[in-house]
């Protein structure tokens, strides 16, 4: 009756191709807010996000129907399935391919920012994303400390490989847009319950995401990595909570 459950629900198929079977997203459901939040004692007694505890865990049990995204087209989805471009990028890497051999295979800035490319529900428009964080950061819902925080620390680390060897990884800009990192870094990675409760916590938090995000995006098995760096860090959140504490009323 919190409306908890129907956040959870909105974000978790936030995560998932528009052509899932039916019963893949029930059992994600079931393993977000049963795993995910009620095995912890309920809501505000969760420790890692729930929306994201039941991606994982479909991604695990079926790992083809989570990365399988149907082509789009403006005059609708067609049955065809194709990569997203952060798998294009990571498939033309390990096969040897250089960055400008690459990059004639994927989609334009425009397209990743106003959505004209394949991906989960929110990976596939950057400005629509966007626009929803700064209405939050307008109402207060959220600061700015973590969205921030994570997109500076992707931003900086791929520029600096970008800069060392332009062939052999992509422009930053190309990370901010692409996957799930815009999702992740606004609506997800600054979820109250899991994410730590000071300033300086969650600028903490968020440079352990964005550090753990790009490490996976450039030499991790997987095309993407913002759901695993979120998870882990918020396991490290009570720990955060515990070293990073704001000064009592007359302590020194």
């Amino acid at each position: 009756t919190d409306g908890s459950a129907l956040i959870t629900g909105i974000l978790l198929a936030f995560n998932v191709p528009s052509n899932l079977p039916w019963w893949i997203i029930i059992i994600g459901s079931l393993a977000a807010v049963g795993i995910g939040k009620l095995s912890f004692g309920g809501l505000g007694n969760n420790i890692f996000n729930p929306a994201l505890v039941g991606r994982v865990f479909m991604l695990i049990s079926f790992p083809v129907q989570m990365t399988s995204w149907p082509v789009n087209h403006r005059s609708g989805i067609d049955a065809v399935t194709a990569a997203t471009p952060l798998s294009v990028i990571k498939e033309g890497v390990l096969n040897g391919s250089s960055i400008s051999e690459i990059s004639k295979n994927l989609p334009s800035m425009a397209d990743m920012l106003f959505g004209n490319i394949g991906g989960s529900l929110g990976e596939i428009s950057a400005i629509l994303l966007i626009i929803g964080g700064l209405y939050m950061l307008w109402k207060k819902v959220i600061t700015w400390h973590i969205p921030t925080s994570i997109l500076l620390t992707v931003a900086i680390i791929s520029t600096l490989f970008w800069l060392i060897n332009p062939d052999a990884y992509i422009n930053p800009v190309y990370h901010i847009l692409s996957g799930g990192l815009m999702l992740g870094a606004i609506f997800m990675a600054t979820d109250m319950v899991t994410s730590p409760m000071t300033p300086k916590g969650q600028i903490i938090f968020g440079i352990g995401i964005g550090v753990i995000t790009i490490s996976i995006r450039m030499f991790g098995a997987y095309p993407e990595g913002i759901s695993f760096a979120i998870l882990i860090m918020n396991a490290f959140t009570p720990l955060i909570n515990t070293y990073v504490k704001p000064k009592r009323f007359g302590g020194k």
